[in-house]
């Protein structure tokens, strides 16, 4: 099985296959997006991500990775495309449809198809297994079907897709096997095998243990807020205990995985997964909440200007799927705020841009939202002219009050 077509080359997709493509597999990448596709054959990206520049410049140079807009036969199908939310907070699976649609006309017996897209317990089972064997072939006898989802932090995307155990569980233990084999030619941790309902189980419990625990941490600070207590440091001594980890409160939880997932299991059991239905909507109050605390800062300003820093969903990345940031951009300028963005990792976004020194001179108040290390060194009292300075991400928060200079309380 050398010849394998990835479907989706988005933040997940574009490194599996470039991955791939440099361990002697012979890769078709498939995307809808014009532009996408002619980049990739030129060895360029349009996301950001340390060192896949360079390692798809080196795959695409091989020959042994191409971009196309439409699936070509091969041994092995990977589909990676999104699986976002309705309106109504129910798994919007069009694109894993779409996908499995589109290699239907491609597939052979002994066939592999994968599928890395975070879905809900059963996809695999009860959504892609019907749409394959439109093809005439029998899923489990003519062709094979896995499921493994990534699990890796953006910024370290390529280290962790090598690094990292995965699980990968199959329709048949057969599939799984197969599934295997492939992700062992570059996976140096642990390759665990199950079934697909029970992998894609796992994939959705690992991103809602994470929310539900920011959740915790973002209603503790709540709660410390209203004690007129710090909750860094609440949080910073708890954690002495050998046996608490109480995360790191925000200002919400963005990305296309936490922030996402955790509804497909509220969706599926809406009685039993009351805890999760919770922790997903205290999370998502944090954007308001941030907003208000930023519309009481600047009550006493006269037609105030805010400067966000930072639009990115978390530090280092380019990523603004689900961002709080723009949430609370959108916020303040229902308000009437003028609002203004410094984000040196984000290229394209629903607001205006500028730089650091453009976005902060003669704002009226600062407010840190992402913690990128271009920040770091940034303080009250060298935020430009900014009167007030506050940090929705910091273990030392900036706070003031508004004034004719920086100020720090």
């Amino acid at each position: 099985m050398n010849t394998i077509c990835v479907v989706g080359l988005g933040y997940i997709g574009l490194p599996t296959a470039t991955i791939l493509a440099v361990n002697d597999a012979k890769v078709t990448g498939v995307d809808l997006r014009r532009d996408i596709v002619e980049g990739i054959n030129r060895g360029e990206i349009a996301i950001e991500e340390p060192g896949l520049a360079a390692l798809l410049k080196t795959a695409v140079k091989s020959g042994n990775l191409r971009a196309s807009m439409t699936a070509a036969p091969a041994d092995v199908f990977i589909i990676a495309v999104p699986t976002p939310v309705t309106e109504m907070h129910g798994a919007d699976m069009t694109c894993v449809a779409a996908a499995a649609e589109s290699i239907v006309s491609c597939l052979r017996p002994g066939n592999l198809v994968i599928l890395e897209s975070t879905s809900p317990p059963g996809t695999c089972r009860d959504l892609l297994g019907p749409i394959l064997e439109q093809s005439g072939l029998k899923v489990g006898t003519d062709l094979y079907l896995a499921y493994c989802a990534e699990r890796v932090l953006p910024g370290r995307i390529l280290e962790e897709l090598v690094s990292n155990d995965r699980v990968v569980g199959g329709v048949t233990p057969q599939s799984a096997q197969k599934a295997r084999d492939i992700y062992a030619r570059f996976v140096q941790g642990e390759i665990v095998l199950t079934s697909a309902t029970t992998a894609e189980m796992i994939k959705i419990v690992e991103n809602t243990f994470r929310d539900v625990n920011i959740a915790l941490a973002n209603e503790i600070a709540l709660l410390c807020e209203n004690l007129g207590i710090d909750f860094w440091q609440v949080a910073r001594h708890a954690n002495r205990h050998p046996r608490v980890n109480v995360h790191q409160a925000g200002p919400g939880v963005g990305g296309h995985c936490i922030a996402v997932d955790p509804w497909f299991l509220v969706e599926a059991f809406p009685e039993t997964a009351g805890l999760v239905r919770s922790a997903r909507e205290r999370n998502d109050t944090m954007p308001a909440h941030v907003a208000d605390m930023v519309v009481a800062l600047v009550a006493d300003v006269k037609s105030p200007e805010v400067v966000l820093l930072g639009l990115a969903y978390k530090a280092g990345v380019d990523d603004i799927r689900e961002s709080p940031a723009v949430k609370v951009a959108a916020m303040l300028v229902e308000q009437g705020i003028t609002v203004r963005c410094c984000d040196p990792h984000v290229r394209m976004a629903p607001v205006p841009l500028c730089s650091l020194e453009t976005s902060v001179s003669g704002a009226d108040l600062a407010v840190l939202m992402t913690d990128h290390a271009e920040f770091k060194g940034l303080v009250p009292e060298t935020a430009g002219a900014c009167g007030i300075a506050a940090s929705m991400t910091r273990a030392t928060p900036w706070t003031g009050k508004p004034g004719p200079g920086p100020a720090l309380k």
